[in-house]
């Protein structure tokens, strides 16, 4: 069998991206059990409520939907558990000294394979106030106008 190559996306937390600014990223990996791996190609999962929490010195995912692998028997898991992320020491070290910082949340942005094996990309994040996020939302309004106007002054141009 030929060994997979490249990155696929399995979950994308975008609503994360609104209610967060991103101050840093890191790429992680899971310890997963093998329904999970199995329910994660099918291409299924959710990041909508996921958190990170530090205990110790490990990182862990909360809240994390994966669904129940559907051939799965009574070895399927909870869609629900905790799962352990791989990370070096140093940049657990970072992150929980960040997080402890007033307004700082760890949360997953997005889930996917890379090179065959599960990985997820967590942010250290610091939350918008309501106002933020209204100034995105017209900063993105105001720049998708402007492509608009941009791309119908050419095509006056042309014709």
């Amino acid at each position: 069998m030929a060994k997979e190559t490249g990155r696929k996306l399995i979950a994308q937390n975008k609503k994360a991206r609104h209610d967060y600014h991103i101050l840093d990223t890191y790429e992680c990996g899971l310890v997963l059990m093998g329904t999970e791996v199995k329910s994660l190609r099918q291409g299924r999962a959710s990041l909508v409520d996921g958190f990170v929490q530090i205990d110790g010195n490990e990182a862990w995912l909360h809240n994390v939907h994966v669904p129940e692998y559907s051939q799965g028997t009574w070895t399927n898991h909870s869609a629900r558990r905790k799962r352990k992320l791989l990370m070096h020491r140093v940049e657990i070290d970072k992150l929980q000294s960040k997080s402890q910082e007033t307004g700082h949340t760890i949360v997953p942005l997005a889930l996917y394979f890379k090179d065959g094996r599960a990985k997820v990309e967590i942010a250290l994040a610091k939350g918008k106030k309501e106002y933020d996020k209204r100034q995105t939302l017209r900063e993105k309004q105001d720049r998708r106008e402007a492509d608009r106007a941009v791309s119908a002054a050419r095509r006056r141009q042309r014709g």
